[in-house]
């Protein structure tokens, strides 16, 4: 089932994606755990919210050590998550109501129970003896390199049948593919063509600037003082922090192989969003979302911090964007996904969570220039869950615990059903609780009352469909004092401005131009124009927002 998508040319920039985690979206069976059946039992809610595609999680054969990200067949479906057959109609289902399907693909890494690394791990002379990247230790027995797994620890371990140590960058039970070897690449892109051929719209590639290390094995240096102010991909309490990651990652050869994959993508029309977790990231996804060679648009982690002062968040922006200038590249923004605690929660303050402010942020991200991704429950206004320890599946979280509790708290199951059973999630003990503050949120809750978060998102999204300048404009900032955040969208000589209040307090600023407001979104109560002697002043409610358009332009067609 070859893909037709070509004739849709670039709907992907400026496009909204909603990511679906599977495990815990929908159950279909009653064993705990979502699967393919139940995404497609909810596709019309995920249709009805006006998105433009979906990023399936790994639903992938695997032992699910990190839950799917840790692939034993890249060509079958987990038993737990249904079948092939199943994907074939999720797929159709999804294409009925006119959304794209993004799935997700693992290649910098395998599982440890994958054939390949099966093979590999037997001898140092068998046909795939060089597809995982294999050292000889340090004369004194120690690892090859002080590289270090994102996940606490030595990125090596020992191997006693090879007597070498292999390299992983996560889990120890997700070995490292050596790109290095040109029969990799090869079987790697028979992979994607696999699905390609099964005719899904794109691909949201995971790490995939770890998909080639330093040959020549040489140690990272530490982290300067300076980089550890920087976004970084993981917390300051992880050892991993503390290394400049300039050899176990985000290689230059890296580059050809993405040209490699870009032309296998061209060939059906699909879709390359890249996963780029790098403490310097903007320069990294410049080049590889270069104007039609590489990735079509890239990923990172810069809006996903605990920080979100309007300082912060327009240097994030104006930082990847000034990036992506020279190379026509294109970015995608998140404020939540499966890694982090719920935007909802992370960026409360330390106060409690309020429906204003969860409006506020997801206004915002639909503002800013690129594509956007909205994680499941967002449209909801779900806060973080609090997973007690003996509860807690995720091995990141078990292993720093307690500063870190893991990412289990934003992967609890969907509410679907106030009054029923487990939220309406399953009829089984779902593999993680239903958090109880879930239930007044649940989406049967929601879609009955016209004032809802759910409400609001589905207004919103509505809205920015008849706004082109949201979808592809330029972006450029307007000076403002904290907590204002304000910018400018273009496109041509048209042009709209976006003013955002990111505190819980009224405030007021002077206006450069006389500005009309725009009509028809959700937002346009929470401000309002004012007079201020010979300027016009717009003051905005808490965390209001306001969008404008010069007096006397035209509205875009």
């Amino acid at each position: 089932m070859r893909s037709n998508n070509s004739s849709n040319g670039e709907w992907w920039r400026g496009a909204v994606i909603y990511q679906i985690y599977p495990r815990s979206f929908m159950d279909s069976n009653g064993d705990g755990i979502g699967d393919l059946p139940g995404i497609t039992s909810r596709l019309e809610h995920v249709a009805g919210l006006g998105v433009d595609a979906i990023w399936v999680s790994p639903f992938f054969r695997s032992p699910m050590k990190d839950f799917g990200y840790d692939v034993a067949d890249y060509r079958a479906v987990d038993p737990i998550f249904g079948t092939l057959a199943d994907f074939d109609e999720m797929l159709a289902r999804a294409h009925a109501l006119g959304l794209k399907i993004i799935i997700d693909q693992v290649l910098s890494h395998t599982s440890d129970q994958h054939a390949w690394f099966a093979e590999s791990r037997a001898s140092r002379d068998n046909p795939k003896a060089d597809w995982y990247v294999w050292a000889d230790p340090r004369p004194d027995g120690t690892p090859p390199t002080n590289w270090l797994s994102v996940f606490g620890g030595p990125a090596w371990q020992w191997d006693s049948r090879r007597r070498q140590y292999y390299l992983h960058s996560f889990l120890k039970e997700q070995p490292d593919l050596n790109f290095h070897c040109a029969e990799v690449q090869e079987a790697l892109l028979g992979e994607v063509r696999f699905w390609c051929e099964r005719g899904v719209d794109g691909f949201r590639f995971d790490a995939c600037n770890h998909q080639f290390h330093d040959a020549l094995l040489r140690d990272n240096p530490p982290a300067s003082a300076a980089s550890l102010d920087e976004v970084s991909t993981v917390r300051a309490d992880n050892p991993y922090a503390m290394q400049q990651h300039l050899y176990d990652k985000s290689q230059m050869e890296n580059l050809r192989f993405l040209e490699s994959l870009r032309g296998l993508l061209d060939d059906y029309g699909a879709v390359a969003l890249g996963e780029v977790g790098d403490e310097n990231a903007p320069p990294v996804m410049a080049q590889y979302t270069e104007l039609g060679k590489r990735l079509h648009l890239a990923y990172s982690f810069s809006l996903l911090t605990a920080e979100h002062s309007a300082r912060h968040l327009r240097h994030q922006v104006e930082t990847l964007d000034q990036a992506l200038a020279p190379t026509g590249g294109w970015g995608c923004w998140a404020v939540s996904n499966h890694d982090v605690p719920r935007v909802a929660t992370r960026w409360s303050g330390g106060g409690p969570e309020d429906t204003r402010r969860d409006r506020l942020w997801l206004a915002l991200l639909l503002a800013l220039r690129g594509s956007a991704s909205i994680y499941q429950g967002e449209e909801l206004g779900l806060p973080e869950a609090e997973v007690p320890f003996e509860l807690l599946q995720d091995p990141y979280g078990r292993a720093f615990w307690p500063e870190f509790k893991g990412r289990d708290g934003c992967r609890t199951p969907m509410p679907w059903k106030a009054d029923e059973l487990h939220a309406g999630f399953t009829t089984g003990g779902p593999w993680l609780p239903v958090y109880g503050r879930h239930l007044p949120l649940a989406v049967d809750r929601q879609s009955a009352d016209p004032d809802s978060m759910l409400a609001f998102s589905r207004a919103l999204l509505r809205w920015r469909r008849t706004q082109p300048l949201l979808r592809t404009g330029s972006i450029a900032f307007l000076d403002a004092p904290e907590p204002v955040l304000w910018f400018e969208r273009r496109e041509g000589n048209q042009s709209l401005q976006a003013v955002f209040n990111l505190a819980g307090e009224a405030v007021s600023v002077a206006l450069r131009e006389a500005l009309e407001p725009l009509a028809g979104h959700a937002l346009a109560s929470s401000s309002s124009l004012q007079a201020g002697g010979e300027r016009r002043m717009l003051k905005l409610a808490p965390y209001g927002v306001f969008f404008g358009r010069p007096a006397g332009e035209e509205e875009p067609m």
